[in-house]
Parts: structure tokens; C-alpha cells; sequence
């Protein structure tokens, strides 16, 4: 199996401000201990951007659009440009994992709720294997629900997905 890891929407701008992520310096630190791992195991890591409007902070080539720095990101590793919420909308994600024969996905990143979710049902979908590192995405509390919760609903869901894989949902130390 080849496998590559994915780091979704760690940008600036998703981080900066009022903007309070959950365990936002720990989540950080659990994915660039994933990055050190796949890159000692030569397994491709794919960085995705969201390219936004103005108002969100993400507009192309903005400060805000740029990945975090605090990330174990290198010029070698891939960077994909997506404008929705799934990763492979729009984009050659899948174009990019054929090339490299990829047929096991494990994804990190931001936001739970949106582009990690879409992105993990869209892959399982496609027919990926699919690992959600559960420790090692995040989102934002709102109105009706905290983030924690939000964070555990997911990996419960993404566990019990009915898919022709089944998405395993484990911890980012476990991964590897």
C-alpha cells in the first residue's frame, strides 16, 4: 500500500484572532510529529490551501493564505489549491495520488466540520483508505455546539461510515 498524508487548510488566517481553534498548539504539534514521521517513512505529504475571499483572510497569496509556520512544511512537499470545502473538488488531488500510486489516505487539518469532513467522505467515497488522525484536527466552538464535541461527533460518524473501506479513526500516535 502507498500511503500519503494530507494537512488540510492550516493557514494563518483559520488561526489568527478571535478565530480560537481547540487545542490548537497540541493539534499542531501532533500533526508535525505525522509530518517527521511520513517524511522519515518517505511517504508524500500533501499541504491543501483554501483560497478565499478577502473577508475570510484566505485571498490568494495573502499573509493569512499562507500555511502555518509553525508546520514542518518543505518546498518539496505538495501543495494543492482547492476553493470548496472537499479537497478534491475542483482540484488534481486525485490526479496528484494516482501519480504517486496512492491508495491510503490519513488526513489532518482544519476544520472538522467542513473541509475535513468533506474531504475524508469524499475520499472514502473514491475508494481510498481512509485514517483520520482523531487527534489531530480541529475546529472552532459555535453557536449551538463546543468544538470538542464537534470534534468527537466526527470521529465518532467517520467510524461508523457504511463505505466500501471503513474509515479508521485513531490517534495521531498510533498512525505510524
Amino acid at each position: 500500500m502507498v500511503r500519503a498524508l494530507l494537512v488540510i487548510d492550516m493557514q494563518k488566517a483559520l488561526f489568527e484572532g478571535a478565530k480560537k481553534r481547540f487545542d490548537a498548539e497540541k493539534v499542531i504539534k501532533r500533526i508535525n510529529g505525522l509530518i517527521d514521521k511520513a517524511r522519515k517513512k518517505e511517504i508524500p505529504i500533501i499541504f491543501i490551501r483554501h483560497n478565499g475571499p478577502p473577508e475570510d483572510g484566505l485571498e490568494l497569496n495573502s499573509d493569512g493564505w499562507q500555511i502555518l509556520p509553525q508546520l514542518h512544511k518543505e518546498p518539496s512537499d505538495l501543495t494543492i489549491e482547492k476553493t470548496c470545502c472537499d479537497s478534491f473538488c475542483g482540484t488534481n488531488l486525485k490526479e496528484e495520488l494516482d501519480k504517486l500510486s496512492v491508495d491510503k489516505i490519513i488526513i489532518t487539518g482544519c476544520c472538522t466540520d467542513f473541509c475535513v469532513d468533506s474531504t475524508a467522505r469524499q475520499a472514502a467515497s473514491l475508494d481510498y483508505e481512509v485514517t483520520v488522525a482523531s487527534d489531530a484536527h480541529t475546529t472552532a466552538d459555535k453557536p449551538h455546539l463546543e468544538a470538542k464535541i464537534i470534534i468527537e461527533h466526527h470521529n465518532f460518524v467517520w467510524s461508523e461510515i457504511y463505505s466500501t473501506k471503513p474509515i479508521k479513526v485513531i490517534p495521531a500516535a498510533d498512525i505510524f
